[in-house]
């Protein structure tokens, strides 16, 4: 029998696969492409080849997109039910951003009365009523906790409900698209300033147009470094130029980011630049009510014209492309689900619309999930969408982010305004006096987290015979327990000394401190006494 491979017949070894292979041709599909002229062999057997003929110059890149060139979005004013609440949500949500620095809150006259405020000199975070310590960071861990199982509850009911409507992104874009209607006009005419050549209108429109953006972007600015110190104080020291340096690199930074993603970059950080769209779908399932077009109903698309004359052949899409022309990131929700949609639901309002006007049933795209999508395309009956939100998963995420508040705020309603945290000195640890006695020292820090100075007083439990002073008193005033005034809203650092009499052994202690009003709030910390016949 003849070989039918020559290099075995001659000796030589078998070829390994992808052996003297040109690795500058890429095979997609089943084609081969390249940068430059080559031979069909050099490809996979199987593939068909798209080479260069030899009188065509060499290809200076290959012919495949990395990146798709931004196609600009100009969508279109609507009103609708979910266009109106979008409107409530972006007036609530700005309010409640420019607004919060300046509310008012009495707390006496030791503490701050701005009712929001990150105090980073002092290390306080105040709330209205609240205030957190730096060593009760857990309460802020929890807040974060919380609005990480907020948003799991929000996708995993209502899919991207947060990037439609509360989003900041979402919201200052928004804000920005009203800035552009208000200036260019609606959908048409901001298509034809684009299109026109730069001329004085052109140039006086977009001026006007940057010149809002930017106060809007530097009011957001000044907004965020309000919560980090009293606000009419600071704006009178910025405008004064008398502010931290910090206080202007910061509304510098936010205006220039401002400006930036909410003017131009928009849709795009959303599409690219955002992780949530590709972490949510691991929160969403065929039982997430999500903004979906109906394709069983309206497909095959055609004109009112063409379905009147063949009312059977086509479906309730007349394809008039309002759905994109008023999306936000100008997507095709007729497409399917995609990382563009930010489940805004105007789609929804501009469908609804056209449908009462051709005279068919609203609902084409609608809120439903997947589950009940298929349910209506076999004509079985479906849930009210209200019922979909009430399934296990979506109470899961319910009674767990209520755990954590009902924990936190019963915590918060127990929690000492007392504290205390006790530091024995280690070189030496113990010091032996001349008559035979021991004394240790220690550093005891009163933390009173009250706005008003507190009396308080420290007392020593355990160690039989031992007395105390401080270093404010001699040792003629030593006794077992010692008083000590803590300004308002701030830790006291006490130098005390313990002494025992001679022959006492290394044991354990507390000290007590205990609040002199009303209140009688006390705390307990142990501590450690040395002595030459224990020690180790």
């Amino acid at each position: 029998m003849k070989n039918r491979d020559p290099g075995r017949a001659s000796g030589e070894r078998p070829r390994r696969e992808g052996e003297n292979r040109d690795w500058s041709v890429v095979v997609e599909d089943g084609r081969a492409k390249t940068n430059e002229p080559v031979s069909g062999a050099v490809a996979e057997p199987e593939a068909t080849t798209l080479r260069h003929e030899p009188h065509e110059p060499p290809r200076q890149q290959l012919p495949t997109k990395l990146f798709e060139k931004r196609t600009k979005v100009h969508n279109k004013r609507i009103d609708g039910p979910f266009r109106r609440f979008k409107w409530f949500v972006m007036f609530v949500t700005l309010a409640i951003y420019y607004g919060t620095p300046w509310i008012r809150w009495d707390r006496g006259p030791y503490a701050p009365d701005q009712a929001v405020l990150v105090d980073l000199a002092n290390r306080r975070f105040y709330m209205f009523g609240i205030e957190i310590w730096p060593h009760e960071f857990y309460y802020v861990a929890g807040l974060l906790i919380m609005a990480a199982l907020g948003l799991f509850l929000v996708t995993s009911a209502v899919g991207r409900a947060w990037c439609g409507y509360a989003c900041p992104q979402t919201v200052w874009t928004d804000l920005f698209q009203h800035i552009d209607r208000f200036v260019d006009g609606d959908r048409n005419a901001r298509m034809k300033l684009d299109a026109a050549p730069l001329g004085p209108k052109k140039i006086a429109k977009r001026t006007f147009k940057y010149t809002i953006y930017l106060v809007i972007s530097f009011w957001t600015g000044g907004a965020w470094i309000m919560y980090f110190a009293d606000a009419p104080t600071l704006v009178r020291d910025f405008w004064a130029g008398e502010a931290a340096s910090a206080a202007y690199i910061t509304v510098a930074i936010l205006t220039l980011t401002t400006f930036t993603l909410g003017g131009f970059m928009r849709e795009q950080v959303c599409i690219y630049m955002c992780p949530w769209p590709r972490i949510q779908t691991a929160m969403m399932d065929e039982k997430s009510l999500l903004v979906t077009y109906k394709d069983w109903r309206g497909e095959p698309r055609g004109s009112v014209k063409k379905a009147k004359k063949d009312p059977e052949k086509f479906g309730d899409c007349i394809d008039c492309l309002q759905c994109v022309a008023v999306c936000p990131t100008g997507i095709d929700i007729r497409e399917g689900p995609q990382v563009g949609c930010i489940t805004c639901a105007l789609c929804i309002d501009a469908c609804d619309k056209v449908m009462a006007e051709v005279g068919r049933p609203r609902g084409l795209i609608d809120y439903a999930t997947l589950e009940d999508c298929e349910k209506e395309a076999n004509g079985e009956a479906t849930r009210p969408p209200w019922k979909a939100l009430l399934r296990p998963r979506t109470i899961a995420y319910f009674l767990i982010w209520g755990s954590i508040g009902l924990a936190m705020l019963f915590a918060l309603g127990v929690r000492s305004h007392v504290g205390l945290s006790v530091s024995p000195d280690r070189n030496p640890p113990y010091i032996l006096m001349s008559d035979g006695s021991v004394r240790n020292s220690y550093t005891l820090k009163l933390r009173n987290m009250e706005s008003r100075p507190r009396e308080m007083e420290i007392e020593l439990q355990g160690l039989p015979g031992a007395l105390m002073w401080t270093d404010t008193i001699g040792r003629e005033a030593a006794g077992r327990m010692q008083i000590k005034t803590v300004p308002a809203d701030q830790v006291l650092a006490v130098r005390a000394y313990v002494i025992v009499p001679e022959g006492a052994e290394t044991q354990e202690f507390s000290f007590r401190v205990t609040s002199r009003d009303e209140q009688r709030e006390s705390v307990v910390t142990e501590a450690r006494f040395d002595t030459p016949e224990g020690s180790e």
